[in-house]
């Protein structure tokens, strides 16, 4: 076992994990969808910072989550301890300001799912600033077909209410939970990953599959737009 697979199973087992069954008792209903071995990208909505905390806790296997660049960036001594806490903790660094970098963080999610990686995906590409559910980003559909790897959809519920945007301290006493849907195989469509009529349709059913689970209102625009027009 790596450093980081350690200091992986010390936050979920000891550090955070016990705390956070004790202080929200997160509920989970689907865990025999995600297979015990081998590559699978979970494609979950995105209310909170929290997600990528109570996912990780509630699914047995590790999961290795795409985070923006400027988490690994910070200055000083802080921003090196940051850094090595977000990597130990299974997340791993990309540049998501679009166009090369787009391409450079897929192609980064296709070398951890051809090296047997659970990889977790955020399609909205940032936070529900209200709630909905938003339009997906075409790379999750891509690396599937890439990596030829199915599709498990995941519905976050509550978890706004734990820590809203802006708010540092959570609120306690939250009903948390967490419903892991059956894989999507979009195998029919492999060396189709150029088409992007297929990679729209494929995101769009992925998506649709998040909003049957989580019970969202769909919002057919991207959130980062979405939050330009709020401001």
């Amino acid at each position: 076992m790596s450093e980081r697979d350690s200091f992986y199973k010390f936050l979920k087992k000891v550090a955070i994990g016990p705390a956070v069954e004790v202080a929200f008792h997160p509920w989970v209903e689907g865990l025999e969808n995600i297979p015990d071995t081998g590559p699978a990208i979970l494609a979950s909505n995105h209310l909170s910072f929290s997600d990528s905390i109570f996912l990780p806790i509630a699914v047995p296997r590790k999961i290795t989550f795409l985070a923006k660049s400027e988490y690994f960036e910070g200055p000083g001594i802080r921003g090196k301890a940051t850094a090595a806490f977000f990597r130990g903790a299974g997340q791993v660094p990309v540049d998501r300001t679009g166009g090369n970098a787009s391409t450079a963080a897929i192609n980064t999610g296709v070398r951890l799912l051809n090296d047997g990686h659970l990889l977790g995906i955020y399609p909205e590409g940032t936070r529900s600033s209200d709630g909905r559910l938003y339009r997906g980003k075409t790379g999750v559909a891509r690396m599937a077909l890439e990596a030829q790897v199915q599709v498990i959809p995941v519905a976050m519920i509550n978890t706004e209410m734990v820590q809203p945007i802006g708010k540092s301290r959570p609120n306690f006493g939250v009903e948390v939970g967490i419903r892991i849907g059956e894989p999507l195989d979009f195998s029919r469509y492999y060396g189709m990953e150029d088409d992007r009529f297929v990679l729209r349709s494929l995101t769009d059913e992925i998506m649709y599959r998040i909003m049957d689970l989580s019970g969202q209102e769909y919002v057919d625009k991207y959130a980062s737009r979405s939050k330009r027009t709020a401001d």
